[in-house]
């Protein structure tokens, strides 16, 4: 064994560093001195089988192949910093848009001079899956992919992890040959090759041999006996598993129903409900109470509805809350924990998907130093991530802003954010009026429920400030006749508002697996396109994969009616016009309706006919 010319040796640091190529491992004593240097390991016949590297120094050598500029580097280490190092350099890169993770691999790859593989293209045996526990594999973010001989293949998003090499090597007593593959294939990796919920059925076994106590519906409570079930050990087990098998799937929310002869967990996954699991009846009480014990919430209250909050902290310094609502029914509470994921709030508002020219009929109107713009949909429809999405854009030193919500769902520095209680009085009626002694700029009220918030709202909106709320109402134009049966004059509607925008939320095609849908030419047109238009739509459909669960889609986008407040539209409603009439007036403006929006979405290729009709009325 010999070094390259080009790297002086340096003294021994007391650790062996073992690099493996092949199925050879050479051991090396000597790593390299300064951070700067490349220390290439060679054989006797002159040939590199190994080359090591710091990956503190993986920055600036994206740096210097201009991949990234210094700018995004600095950005990039002070949020590394503040994780207090917990997240990786080559993630935060990612996350900021600032490489994609094709380039960083390829990169990686060409670097470190190791195989790089598109880890979605290959199904790895599941003994191979076994040699690796789980602890390890999420502690260095690795994945056994191949074995051959006494040769082990894993793929790493940072081949520089000598440790991580070393310790694997320890515990399998297998040879290490490392492939480079993107973080994000890892962790799907991860989820489907460890996903626990394959136990669930084992588990459900081994909790029907458990006993518990059953208290009867009509029973007094025993909270010293309640207290007791949640301690017990499958109980915990079965709740952290639920909690975090709906992390993994990505649900929205979590729903945990009894019935009279059944008990089921279903998750909502890109706006779908879908059963999970089943667990025992006996487990009901003990269920309920373990989540509203972690929730904070009086266990011995069955009878009102209660509503609370858990916050778990997972790997990587991230944190992720359920928000928790207990509602008693018939056969006894009923669950629903709704998961709130900052890393995955998208609050780039071109990403949210709008079209150009309604995103920038949005952008003025909030832009407008006064006013009023509301956000309308049912439950669920995105309405609050929109709200967060203007705030963020509108959100500057010079700003003073401030929101009572109900819930907070997410905090962000430098907004005022009021979390409503009603039972002390603090509801948004009176958040508002004290709102405006606090000289603010931009208020984001949470939800206009009753006259009184609407009337302040709207005062508020006349006298210099800009308004941002919501409603719940089926589309644009009949948000006004809402605001109207409210109680506020037509003329203060017509003078507050400045734009409306309604939406809904869409599944979309799974992009891995989708083809080309054939859809008759009359139900296309009876759906709202265009005959002359209708010939050359292409729609495409999922087939179902792994990737997106065999169900054809993955993720969502949203469908927009966004209706600035036009002079004409102001006229009617001065004249007392009716919702329909409204509707006719600004779809001659060149408002699109959500049908209309969603079928733009369809003619891209981004969501299915199917979840078209689904989601969206017809515009007759």
């Amino acid at each position: 064994m010999q070094y390259s010319n080009n790297v002086k040796k340096v003294p021994p640091r007391g650790r062996v560093i073992i690099f493996a190529r092949g199925s050879v491992l050479i051991p090396v004593n000597s790593p390299p001195e300064t951070l700067d240097e490349r220390l290439y390991v060679l054989n006797s016949e002159n040939q590199a089988i190994g080359v090591y590297m710091q990956s503190s120094r993986l920055g600036d050598l994206l740096v210097r192949s201009d991949l990234i500029t210094k700018e995004q580097l600095k950005k990039a280490l002070e949020e590394q910093s503040e994780s207090a190092g917990q997240l990786r350099l080559g993630s935060l890169l990612i996350k900021n848009d600032f490489i994609t993770e094709v380039e960083l691999t390829s990169f990686l790859s060409k670097h470190y001079s190791v195989p790089s593989i598109n880890l979605s293209e290959f199904e790895i045996d599941p003994a191979t899956i076994k040699l690796i526990p789980i602890d390890l594999v999420q502690k260095y973010q690795v994945i056994p992919v191949n074995r051959s001989g006494s040769t082990l293949i894993i793929a790493m998003g940072d081949p520089s992890n000598i440790f991580a090499i070393d310790d694997i090597k320890f515990m399998t007593g297998y040879n290490v040959e490392v492939v480079v593959a993107s973080d994000s294939g890892i962790k799907a990796a991860i989820d489907k090759y460890y996903d626990q919920s394959a136990s669930l059925s084992d588990m459900m076994t081994d909790l029907e041999m458990e006993d518990f106590e059953v208290i009867g519906e009509e029973e007094k409570v025993d909270v010293s006996s309640l207290e007791r079930a949640t301690e017990d050990a499958p109980v915990i087990k079965l709740v952290n598993l639920i909690l975090s098998d709906a992390i993994k799937k990505k649900a929205s929310d979590i729903h945990i129903e009894p019935y009279e002869r059944s008990f089921r967990v279903r998750y909502r996954i890109d706006g779908i409900l879908y059963e999970v699991m089943k667990p025992p009846m006996k487990l009901k009480n003990a269920i309920t109470s373990r989540i509203k014990i972690m929730a904070e919430l009086d266990i011995a209250e069955r009878r009102l509805p209660q509503d609370g909050r858990i916050k778990i902290k997972l790997g990587g310094g991230k944190d992720m809350d359920f928000r928790v609502s207990a509602l008693p029914t018939l056969f006894g509470e009923k669950i629903v924990l709704r998961l709130l994921d900052k890393s995955n709030l998208q609050l780039d508002m071109t990403k949210l998907g709008y079209e150009p020219s309604a995103l920038a009929h949005f952008k003025e109107a909030i832009y407008k130093p006064f006013g009023m713009v509301l956000v309308t949909g049912p439950t669920g429809s995105g309405k609050t991530v929109s709200l967060y999405s203007a705030l963020a854009e509108l959100n500057k030193t010079t700003e003073n802003i401030s929101t009572a919500e109900d819930p907070v769902e997410f905090n962000f520095a430098g907004i005022n954010q009021v979390q409503m209680h009603e039972d002390i009085g603090l509801n948004f009626a009176a958040a508002l009026r004290a709102f405006l002694r606090q000289d603010p700029d931009i208020i984001m009220i949470g939800e206009i429920r009753d006259f009184e918030t609407a009337e302040i709202g709207v005062k508020a909106a006349l006298t210099g400030h800009l308004v941002l709320s919501t409603l719940h109402t089926n589309d644009a134009p009949s948000t006004v006749n809402r605001l109207l049966n409210m109680g506020i004059e037509p003329f203060l509607v017509a003078s507050a508002v400045n734009l409306i925008t309604a939406q809904r939320l869409a599944r979309r095609v799974c992009q891995e697996c989708k083809v080309v849908e054939e859809i008759p030419l009359q139900a296309l047109i009876d759906a709202g396109v265009p005959r002359q238009e209708a010939p050359g739509y292409v729609c495409y459909k999922g087939t179902g994969c792994p990737k997106c669960n065999k169900t054809g889609y993955k993720g969502r986008v949203g469908f927009y009616q966004v209706m600035p407040m036009l002079e004409e539209l102001r006229e009617l409603i001065l004249n007392g016009a009716n919702t329909a009439e409204i509707k006719r007036e600004s779809m001659r403006l060149g408002v699109k309706t959500m049908r209309q929006s969603g079928l733009t979405k369809l003619m891209e290729g981004v969501t299915s006919f199917e979840e078209v009709l689904r989601v969206t009325a017809s515009d007759d």
